[in-house]
């Protein structure tokens, strides 16, 4: 911390109890100054000689007939006018960041100006002020927080401003030409001054980070705070992030965690203020200086604490920029009166209606570089699916309240367009969930809320358990059991045609090596390839069984739907050719007999082509 000492004398003023400070001198005293309530009793010379003011009050004074002068609203108090009397009388003053504001203050009240004497008070405290206070980190901090008890004056004065604009301009120095200290709240343990004792100079150096300056300023109060950050701020080159790292920190500082805290009497007004300047201090960036995270925290307060519409409002615009990034549980904030629910489901809705105007307008913007507009689609379609699983995740916990009500459920889900979800495995969980906790729903409220959902874009575990869940309607169960019969007979013949194309680019390179091979080898192949038929008609008898078993094992009520899509699939087989109803036919209905058959033919077509 810099000082600065004026005077020589040694300190002769005494006190006699708490009212009453006296020169101690051989001389008796003349005058008496009260300020406050502490009477001082002094010689009128020293003061006079350097007072503009106090000549004139002495004057006034002479004429009433009295040697008392009363200081009404005398800036710094008792201890400032000291500062002044002690330098009056030649005698030694230390200034430093704590007292030396309340002596400039002090000395302007008093006029000990350079009209009065050369190199009086005055001009010593602006010398101190910008050669050595305005030039150093903690001391401008320390003199910017004692400014605010010593108003009007230190702001008439510029004290305030100049603080602040020193402090701003070191935030926005290159961290490395940084050379003070800045660990102003980071205090080492005795067992870190040892290691660091022992470590080379050399080896002590450590980058310093962009945030260094964040913790530090966090200590002033919430009117100087925004003052120091607007300032950051006009000066356009400081990081985003780097503000919103900052704002996040003094909000994790000031704001109490309990939610009895935020909304008491004693803080509540407080508390109000605190988050609407922090939310006219947010980066103009769109949003990318702040987490989602952070944002959603910050609107649960202001909800709490009753912030004013603009500050709401711009806090929502905010997170709908980056509603990608949100988890669920950010998105749980608890409904006020007069809703119901548990979870204030319309505040979420206006989210996803921001949003998605947004992402409206991005794609409607007209770029005219291709490659930009190519990556902002990529962005945008990324964005997308995030805030789909989102959607679902949210419905899947609020399904839970039984006050939800189901256009609220529909309209919600529906809020993304369908495309944005691929995959429908978190929607039907939350519809599941909701038929679980309401089941007073007619059967058109559940056809209706099942329509959200397409079996398609389910996968397989999701489709098992959904053709066993006995809360879906009918004809729900009936499309899961379809879409899967369709998709495990995609699977198969997708299988078998990559076999065949693998076997295919074998047989061709054997080929074209055994070009020469002679008619007796051509015939014992054909024989092979016989037997290996014959067998695979066993496997498949074996492997029809074992389908039919494997039906077992699916309930009373899907196994019958199971049936009913098999024999349809029969019916329309026997419409086709011959060679096609026999490769639909069900593996239930395979016969020994019939496999021998379809195995002979295949077996004369193939002797016929060769």
């Amino acid at each position: 911390m810099k000082f600065m000492k004026l005077g020589s004398k040694p300190d002769a003023l005494q006190a006699d109890g708490k009212s009453i400070r006296y020169i101690s001198s051989e001389l008796a005293t003349d005058i008496i100054i009260t300020v406050d309530e502490v009477k001082f009793h002094l010689h009128k010379f020293p003061l006079l000689s350097k007072s503009n003011r106090l000549q004139k009050l002495l004057s006034k004074a002479n004429e009433e007939y009295s040697d008392e002068i009363q200081l009404d609203d005398f800036p710094g108090g008792p201890k400032a006018f000291e500062i002044c009397a002690k330098f009056c009388y030649g005698m030694t003053v230390t200034l430093n960041a704590y007292n030396v504001v309340a002596a400039r203050c002090a000395a302007e009240y008093l006029e000990m100006t350079e009209d009065i004497e050369k190199g009086n008070l005055v001009f010593k405290i602006e010398v101190f002020l910008t050669s050595s206070i305005f030039r150093s980190w903690k001391d401008s901090i320390i003199v910017l927080q004692t400014t605010k008890s010593l108003l009007p004056w230190s702001e008439d004065l510029k004290i305030v401003g100049r603080c602040i604009d020193s402090i701003a301009s070191k935030t926005s120095v290159d961290p490395a030409n940084i050379t003070w200290s800045y660990t102003c709240n980071r205090k080492l343990s005795e067992l870190d001054k040892i290691v660091e004792d022992k470590i080379a100079p050399q080896e002590k150096i450590e980058p310093v980070p962009k945030d260094w300056w964040v913790e530090d300023i966090c200590e002033m109060d919430i009117d100087l705070y925004k003052r120091v950050m607007i300032t950051i701020k006009s000066k356009g080159r400081m990081d985003g992030v780097v503000i919103g790292e900052a704002l996040k920190i003094y909000v994790v500082r000031w704001l109490p965690d309990s939610v009895d805290a935020l909304v008491s009497d004693a803080h509540a007004r407080r508390n109000k203020s605190l988050v609407e300047t922090i939310v006219c201090l947010l980066p103009c960036d769109n949003g990318m200086g702040c987490s989602c995270s952070f944002l959603l925290k910050l609107l649960k307060v202001a909800i709490l604490v009753e912030a004013d519409e603009s500050s709401r409002g711009q806090l929502m615009k905010n997170i709908a920029l980056k509603l990608h990034e949100a988890s669920v549980k950010d998105l749980l904030i608890p409904a006020r009166l007069p809703q119901i629910t548990k979870y204030d489901f319309d505040l979420v809705q206006n989210l996803l209606n921001l949003y998605m105007t947004n992402v409206k307008g991005s794609h409607d913007m007209e770029v005219e570089d291709k490659k930009d507009k190519s990556n902002e689609s990529i962005l945008v379609q990324r964005s997308l699916l995030n805030v789909g699983k989102l959607v679902d995740g949210y419905l899947g916990e609020i399904a839970h309240d039984p006050n939800l009500s189901l256009s609220n459920f529909v309209d919600l889900s529906q809020s993304i367009p369908d495309f944005a979800k691929p995959n429908h495995d978190g929607l039907y969980r939350a519809i599941d969930i909701y038929l679980k906790e309401h089941p007073g729903l007619t059967k058109g409220d559940r056809k209706k809320i099942c329509g959200l959902m397409d079996v398609k874009k389910l996968t397989v575990d999701a489709s098992m358990h959904a053709a066993q869940n006995e809360r879906l309607p009918l004809r729900v169960v009936v499309q899961v059991l379809y879409f899967e019969q369709i998709r495990a007979a995609t699977n198969v013949r997708t299988r078998d045609s990559t076999q065949a194309l693998v076997n295919g680019d074998e047989e061709c390179v054997k080929t074209g090596g055994e070009s020469c091979h002679s008619l007796n080898n051509q015939m014992c192949q054909l024989k092979i390839r016989d037997e290996e038929f014959h067998k695979n008609g066993k496997l498949n008898k074996k492997s029809s069984k074992n389908s039919r078993s494997g039906m077992q094992l699916l309930p009373s009520r899907s196994r019958r739907i199971f049936d009913k899509l098999w024999i349809v699939g029969k019916g329309q087989g026997e419409n086709r050719s011959s060679e096609t109803s026999g490769s639909s036919n069900s593996p239930t209905s395979v016969v020994p007999g019939d496999t021998k058959s379809s195995g002979s033919s295949l077996r004369h077509r193939r002797h016929s082509i060769s």
